[in-house]
């Protein structure tokens, strides 16, 4: 973290420099902990993490997956859990996937019904995340992938300040209110001096059933365009498909083709070769 240009103790600025980092128990070691972002709701940011973490145990590393989206969790559903995650009173045990044994942690494992809603303050909240990353019994893990609250909220700002990210990747779709959701993600993130791996755009097209042809329903480099004066790209599009819509209600988004997100996740491989 780069220091501040000016006295912190002495002004009323979110200055991310004064910020303790969260420490892991001493069980738990992580090489590279990447965030999944988004400026606002619905746009497969749970999807886009998911599928992350599944690529990478499919390559052979030893993944975790928090979903700190506490009162919109989707993570479990994605990889059909109904099973609760238990502690000892002092460590919290992380669930794993059924068929790559990622280990993980949701607001969903913690409640007796997973129907309930949490209807609770930005604090308490906020002190769920960091508990979720400091006491899970992660182990030695090469990657956590952070499944981020939508928005730039009190969430959102506690998983930047506190947990020490190596690097973020955001989501978005095409559409016209783009260029703002992006801006607003893309700021955060240079402001908390996060480095951005890339954009991934989801729904970015249908695929015709008859001559194979990409169509762009939304329009085409909308988001491209938002993203030229941040000297960012668009990694991968992943298509509006109703196969991969169907596996994931039905909890086997382990079975998703992981080309998808190939050449974002080559760039997050790359982060541990720096």
């Amino acid at each position: 973290m780069a220091d501040c240009s000016h006295d912190c103790g002495n002004c009323s600025e979110n200055c991310s420099s004064r910020i303790t980092k969260l420490e892991l128990n001493r069980a738990s070691k992580i090489d590279k902990i990447i965030g999944v972002v988004s400026g606002k709701g619905g746009v497969g940011k749970s999807f886009v993490s998911s599928l992350l973490a599944v690529k990478a145990a499919q390559k052979g590393y030893d993944v975790g997956l928090l979903d700190a989206d506490i009162t919109g969790p989707s993570i479990p559903k994605c990889f059909g859990l109904n099973e609760k995650a238990y502690g000892d009173g002092e460590l919290l045990y992380p669930i794993k996937s059924s068929k790559l044994g990622i280990d993980i942690i949701s607001s969903n494992m913690l409640l007796e019904n997973e129907d309930d809603p949490i209807i609770w303050r930005g604090t308490l909240i906020s002190s769920l995340v960091s508990q979720f990353y400091s006491d899970t019994l992660w182990g030695e893990k090469d990657y956590l992938f952070i499944d981020m609250p939508p928005g730039t909220g009190d969430v959102a700002l506690t998983v930047f300040q506190s947990i020490p990210l190596d690097a973020i990747v955001i989501v978005a779709t095409p559409s016209q209110l783009v260029s703002t959701i992006v801006n607003k993600a893309v700021k955060m993130a240079k402001e908390m001096n996060i480095s951005i791996v890339g954009v991934v755009e989801n729904m970015a097209y249908v695929t015709c059933p008859d001559c194979n042809n990409k169509i762009y329903i939304y329009g085409k480099d909308k988001l491209q365009d938002a993203l030229k004066p941040y000297g960012l790209e668009v990694i991968n599009e992943i298509p509006l498909d109703l196969k991969n819509a169907e596996l994931v209600d039905q909890g086997k988004i382990e079975d998703i083709d992981t080309s998808l997100i190939e050449k974002v996740f080559n760039r997050i491989e790359d982060l541990k070769h720096e």
